[in-house]
């Protein structure tokens, strides 16, 4: 079961239900019937493996549209023979399946009915143990709605309940004994209102929506797009103009980057639900639905579009120069998202491969800022971020690392990393590190900067923070302290945060 924190309800719904205990008016020898997707499984078990296929067989999505026509049920039997869906960290309803548990053992015959095909189904009664039989589609028939009422019928008469969750279940709720159930919909409750059908109880496991959305999205990560603005902050640019083309170039990154995370997401749904804090990640919970997660990516692409497209015209006059300057922002954000897409379906499990194409990325946004803003990146800032950041993401990929190691495992799930990789790591990690800090002492010593600073000798004093900050990062990921996301970290930690204020300080007084 997965880890994400339950708020679990137990009890009546709003619709004049009394606060029976659930269970308390099952008669004896009454069958307790559940569905699988959005009921016991928090996700759509279709939708999950279909984002399966996408990431390990894409090819065969080519027959998608002839196994539709089919019919619903041969496509179901059809996508679910091609992968085997991982049935044991599914995000299972736990308050629900808590109460199952108790049925089961005082005795109830408890029956997994869903419209999902038959082979998942009994994987996952497998995995559980505690049900006496499975209905479920078979290739010809779609058990869903008054197919499953009249498979109820057929085989249980009368005496059965049933747990459901949305619109297709108001029937089967209406036609039970002792209706429940588990994180209902907004058509479930419309259709029980309308039929006026009272729920005996409701199980309810989901974090609140904008919340979900707001982690899904991942605000935080946009701090990683503020490096838009360094080549304006490095050149000393302060014109309106030039700094709304960075304001601007950085909100049409950042919802063109959200829209990446999201499809990483989806496409690692698997291998997030096998990781101790990946697991708690909205899709990988179950807290939101992947249909609404390709929506969302759609829209934020639209709306990253639309800003990159507007840029030109916004900072710059009609015919003018900084117009020709302003269109290769679109260039650098294509490369990105393209790069970032890549990743997802293929880089990531390339050894090596994938740590210099996120240390990449980060340049790619030095890049695109210099861009937007029309100001030209010089080769010091060019080599230093480079090293700077190939060490931060070797950094990442040591501290995941690292927490496999302590959690007993050997190798990294869909990375291709080994825990005896470790060493080789923190090798690469720290000599990026320092060559880092050796090119920001040429690019004091540089005669150039004498141009940009009136005091260039200050700027010595960054250095020593500077290694103070990246030799604490390494030290904290060797002993397996520092968070998976060393940007993360950086905008969390006090000290960074205060490291980072002083440098910031020593680099005014340097002006």
């Amino acid at each position: 079961m997965n880890g994400a924190e339950p708020v679990a309800e137990v009890g009546a719904m709003s619709m004049g239900a009394g606060d029976a205990r659930p269970g308390s008016e099952l008669r004896p020898g009454v069958a307790l019937c559940v569905d699988l997707d959005g009921t016991l499984v928090k996700s759509d078990t279709l939708q999950d493996t279909l984002l399966v296929v996408v990431r390990k067989r894409p090819l065969e999505l080519l027959h998608l549209p002839g196994w539709l026509v089919e019919g619903r049920a041969a496509f179901k039997q059809r996508l679910t023979g091609l992968v085997d869906l991982n049935v044991e960290h599914l995000p299972y309803n736990r308050p629900l399946l808590e109460y199952l548990l108790e049925q089961h053992g005082e005795g109830r015959a408890i029956y997994l009915a869903t419209a999902s095909d038959a082979g998942l189904a009994r994987r996952v009664a497998a995995h559980l143990g505690i049900f006496a039989g499975v209905l479920a589609s078979d290739g010809e028939t779609n058990l869903a709605g008054e197919n499953k009422l009249a498979a109820f019928r057929a085989r249980f008469g009368d005496e059965f309940c049933y747990i459901g969750n949305a619109r297709p279940d108001v029937g089967l709720l209406a036609a039970c004994q002792t209706p429940m159930v588990a994180n209902p919909n907004l058509a479930l409750r419309a259709g029980l209102k309308r039929t006026g059908t009272v729920v005996a109880a409701r199980f309810e496991d989901r974090g609140p929506v904008l919340r979900s959305w707001l982690k899904a999205i991942r605000l935080h990560q946009w701090a990683k797009n503020t490096l838009i603005f360094v080549p304006l902050m490095l050149a000393h640019r302060w014109h309106p103009r030039a700094m709304l083309a960075a304001v601007t170039a950085f909100l049409s990154f950042g919802m063109c980057a959200s829209a990446t995370y999201i499809v990483n997401d989806l496409l690692d749904l698997e291998a997030d639900r096998m990781h101790p804090s990946k697991r708690r990640r909205p899709f990988a919970a179950g807290d939101l639905s992947a249909i609404w997660g390709v929506a969302v990516v759609c829209l934020l692409l639209l709306g990253s579009l639309a800003l990159a497209l507007a840029l030109p015209s916004v900072t710059a006059p009609p015919g003018s120069q900084r117009l020709l300057e302003s269109s290769s922002f679109l260039e650098w954000l294509g490369l990105y998202a393209a790069s970032t897409l890549l990743y997802s379906l293929y880089l990531k499990r390339k050894v090596l491969v994938d740590v210099f194409v996120l240390s990449g990325l980060y340049t790619v946004r030095l890049l695109a800022g210099s861009a937007a803003t029309g100001t030209p990146i010089s080769a010091w800032l060019a080599g230093f971020s480079v090293f700077f950041f190939l060490s931060l993401a070797f950094v990442k990929r040591f501290s995941e690392l690292e927490s496999l190691r302590e959690r007993g495992g050997s190798v990294s799930t869909g990375r291709g990393y080994m825990v005896s990789d470790l060493e080789q790591l923190r090798a690469l990690g720290t000599g990026s590190m320092y060559a880092a800090v050796v090119v920001l002492t040429l690019y004091i010593n540089n005669p150039e900067t004498n141009l940009l600073y009136q005091h260039p000798a200050r700027l010595w004093l960054v250095v020593p923070v500077l290694l103070l900050w990246l030799s604490r990062v390494w030290m904290l990921a060797s002993r397996g302290s520092m968070h998976d996301d060393p940007v993360v970290f950086a905008i969390t930690d006090k000290r960074s945060l205060m490291l980072g204020v002083l440098m910031a300080a020593v680099i005014g007084w340097a002006l």
